[in-house]
This record gives C-alpha cells, structure tokens and sequence, in this order.
C-alpha cells in the first residue's frame, strides 16, 4: 500500500465523446474547475480529432484555452494520429499553457484500427512511435494508450503475447506511460492481473502502468483493483459514470470516479480526491445532462 496511485478524471472527453447532449465549453471548464476543488489533479481535457467525426469535441481549442492555469494540474489532449500530437503542440504556442500530455493511441487489433483509425494496428503502432517521439521533442509528456488490450468487438480474443510485443515496441520510444484500456468492457480480473502483471515484468521500471475500465458487464471496478494489485499506478475514471465505447452495443460507461475514490480510500489506498465533493459535482452535473449519472456510490453516497 506504499505505492503512489493517481487517478485520471476523463470525463471531459471520454465521459463526453458519446453523449447525445452537447455540452457547452462553460460547463465542461466548470467541470474541470469542480473536480480540481474535489482535489483531481490529471485530467483528459478535450481530443484533437476531426470535429465532423465527434462533435462534442469540437470546442476543444476553446476548452484548453480557458483552463486554469494551475502548476499542479497536468491536461491532457488524446491525440489518435501525427496531426493531433502537432495540433497538442499548437496548443502551447505563444507561451500559452495548452495541454501537458499527448495521450496518443494505438490498437491492439487490426479490425479496431481500421473501423477506429482506418489503420491496421502494426500500421499504428508504428505511427505512434513517431507521435511519442514528436510529443517529446515539442516538450509535451509523451504517453500512450493500447486499445482494445483485453478484448475485440470484432476478433473477440486479443492474445496477450501480442499486447505485450506493442507494449514492448512503445517502450522503446520512451513514453513516461503506458496504459491498457478494456475499450469494450470485457475484461475480468483475472485477466487483468495476468496481462498487468506481465506488463510490469517486462516494462522498464520507471514507465508508469495505467488501466482503463469500462462498466459494461459490471466488471469495471473489479477489474481497476485488480490493475491496482498486478502493479498499476494509474487508473482512469470519469466522474458520474460517464462514457462508453461506439462499437460496445449496451455500454454502461466508464468506472465511475465516485466508485473508485471510495474503494480506495476505504480500502487504505489515498486518492488524494475528496469523496462528498465529488458526489457534489455528480449532482451538478447531472443537471447539466438533464439526468441522473450511472455512479453507485453517487446515487447512495460514502460510509
């Protein structure tokens, strides 16, 4: 229980990206504000994707230029190709404070890439290789996400040797992280502690491991301690619930930050994130949303 742990807010983006509501640039800086005072201190503020493809990304410029200029917050800007790390990179001109990190990604199966990223997933792996080398020469925190880790909606089985050569290959081009995400919810904790837990034996020490779960099948914040135990420092979640994957028919959404702030620290684990206060963001925010958000805990609250 010594080990560091942090959690990284993605509401703003990937609790977003899928929502029918679109939410105004105010509320989603509110959002971030919120969760900042409740004591969240990583955030996935915005993508830099083609706006005609997500719509509710499309104020993303707006979004970072109207954070808060705090030293003790890192942003980050999910990048899916060359064009969005230079677009991260943009950001930051004319001394503006703009992203922190480019959250690239990459895919672990070739039926993803090409429905995801018109790209097959050696095809995007290498492109990452050179997105974390460019992320690092712009002074950007170079990291990266591997997607569809633990299961495809189209192949199904995504063999854990093969996630382990990308992780491997991304390793070499000196990311500070590298996460694996249950993009369709279909992981289970034994597999996440194997696959971790084999990530963590062959990864250099000081890369950071981060695991990203979705509820799907109500595995989700299971799945996230299971990270936790294998080795992971990192772990996503998104305030109320929030999220879901457009190829996960009945997707529940991401592992609620609620959920797992109260699993944690009850657990002995310190967050460093104020359980009432983010209970107290939830309800704003489903005013916001006009509904009520998917979170356990928001919905019967802390012990």
């Amino acid at each position: 229980m010594s080990r560091t742990f942090q959690i990284v807010e993605v509401a703003p983006r990937d609790g977003l990206q899928n929502e029918s509501v679109i939410v105004s640039t105010a509320d989603k800086v509110a959002l971030i504000e919120r969760m900042i005072d409740a004591g969240a201190r990583r955030f996935e503020v915005g993508s830099f994707v083609n706006p005609k493809r997500v719509p509710q990304m499309a104020d993303t410029p707006e979004v970072i230029a109207a954070l808060p200029d705090r030293a003790d917050v890192s942003y980050i800007g999910l990048c899916l190709n060359l064009k969005g790390v230079e677009r991260a990179a943009g950001s930051r001109a004319g001394n503006k404070r703009g992203v922190d990190e480019a959250g690239c990604v990459t895919v672990a199966s070739d039926s993803f890439g090409r429905a995801n990223q018109a790209q097959t997933s050696a095809e995007s792996v290498a492109e990452n290789v050179v997105m974390l080398a460019l992320a690092k020469r712009e002074g950007l925190v170079p990291q990266v996400t591997i997607a569809v880790a633990f299961g495809c909606p189209f192949e199904k089985v995504v063999p854990q040797q093969y996630v382990l050569d990308i992780a491997r290959r991304l390793a070499e081009a000196g990311p500070v992280e590298i996460a694996l995400a249950d993009t369709i919810g279909v992981a289970v904790p034994g597999q996440v502690r194997d696959l971790i837990g084999a990530l963590r034996d062959v990864l250099p020490a000081d890369i950071r491991l981060r695991g990203h779960f979705h509820d799907t099948r109500a595995t989700g914040i299971a799945n996230a301690w299971a990270a936790w135990e294998a080795g992971a420092e990192v772990l996503d979640s998104s305030l109320g619930g929030l999220g879901g994957c457009p190829f996960a028919p009945g997707a529940t959404g991401n592992v609620a930050t609620e959920d797992m702030v109260y699993l944690f620290e009850r657990s002995g684990v310190a967050t460093g994130i104020d359980l009432e206060k983010a209970i107290g963001v939830n309800k704003w925010f489903a005013g916001v949303m006009g509904k009520a958000l998917p979170s356990n805990v928001g919905r019967a609250g802390g012990f």
